[in-house]
């Protein structure tokens, strides 16, 4: 796989390509995909690869990059084919590549996947909500002003600790959203999803405060007793980040370069679709119960061969 001159220098190392090489191509052609970094996109983009592969003779390669600019500017360049779950607000580059946010049209979305994606920051029922509930006035992101002494640890002072979004190509804008807001906290990034969901656990196990980010679709929402605070409606997304996130579909997309080549692939790409209830299932097996990837998402298309062989025609 080439890499060309457009893929930033930071980005390049993070790349990480299983599979095989495009002059091996197959029949069917070669569709480079995205193993993104959460997850749920990696369900996604997993089923999406194995139905290429397996049933239409692809030669797919994944690769591993990370999400949100690295990767488009990556498949603008002609080095990733295939992207899964993209979530419109949480990426400024789109208006750079896809014509439907004034870009050059150079990426293309290939539809809506099934999947709607919410985002907030959330907190546990129990410091909101019953008998002796320390913050019972907590329902807005602009309320944690008034709470700040019961968030605060030994490494913010006399501030509050958000735990932010966990990795910054998320391009989540934490602190930012919290010095607009007036909110007198520190934000704070673990580094990895898995970091991330472990610190909330453990805090909830303990009864302690904590204020975190997360998202819908998750296992996170079975496991823990959570309460979203309300924040202000994103809009147009001029307001970003003194807003929310919009509650939005999650999209596929490719190079236009690709589509062109490749419109029976293509399509069958646009007529996938995923709901939250059954990634939910399969992200639990393998972040919860520890099971393999490639495992579960056999397992699922052994078990639901009509609805991914509906993709197909």
């Amino acid at each position: 796989m080439r890499f060309s001159k457009s893929v930033t220098s930071a980005a390049v190392p993070a790349i990480m390509v299983v599979g095989l090489g495009v002059g091996q191509a197959a029949a069917g052609g070669v569709a480079v995909v995205t193993v993104p970094d959460w997850t749920g996109g990696i369900v996604s983009c997993q089923l999406l690869a194995n139905v290429l592969e397996r049933e239409a003779g692809y030669r797919v390669n994944r690769v591993t990059i990370p999400s949100g600019a690295a990767t488009l500017e990556a498949m603008a360049g002609g080095d990733i084919d295939v992207g899964c779950e993209l979530w419109p607000s949480y990426v400024g580059a789109k208006k750079k590549y896809f014509t439907e946010w004034g870009g050059d049209g150079s990426l293309v979305l290939l539809g809506e996947n099934g999947l709607i994606g919410k985002s907030s920051y959330y907190v546990p029922r129990y410091l909101v909500q019953g008998t002796g509930a320390p913050a019972p006035g907590l329902r807005a992101f602009s309320d944690l002003a008034r709470y700040t002494g019961l968030f605060s640890s030994l490494e913010t002072g006399d501030r509050g600790r958000l735990i932010g979004c966990p990795v910054a190509n998320w391009e989540c804008a934490d602190q930012q959203r919290a010095d607009d807001y007036g909110v007198p906290f520190d934000a704070v990034m673990l580094g990895s999803e898995a970091a991330h969901w472990a610190e909330m656990q453990g805090a909830y196990k303990r009864g302690e405060a904590f204020v975190a980010y997360a998202w819908e679709p998750h296992w996170i929402h079975v496991e823990l007793d959570l309460v979203a605070l309300e924040l202000d409606d994103y809009g147009d997304g001029s307001a970003w980040p003194k807003s929310g996130w919009a509650v939005e579909p999650m999209l596929n997309y490719a190079s236009r370069e690709w589509v062109e080549a490749n419109p029976e692939a293509a399509d069958i790409i646009r007529r996938s679709t995923l709901t939250n209830e059954q990634q939910n299932a399969m992200i639990y097996d393998i972040d919860i119960k520890g099971r393999d990837l490639n495992e579960v998402v056999d397992e699922w298309m052994a078990a639901n061969e009509d609805v991914w062989k509906a993709w197909l025609n």
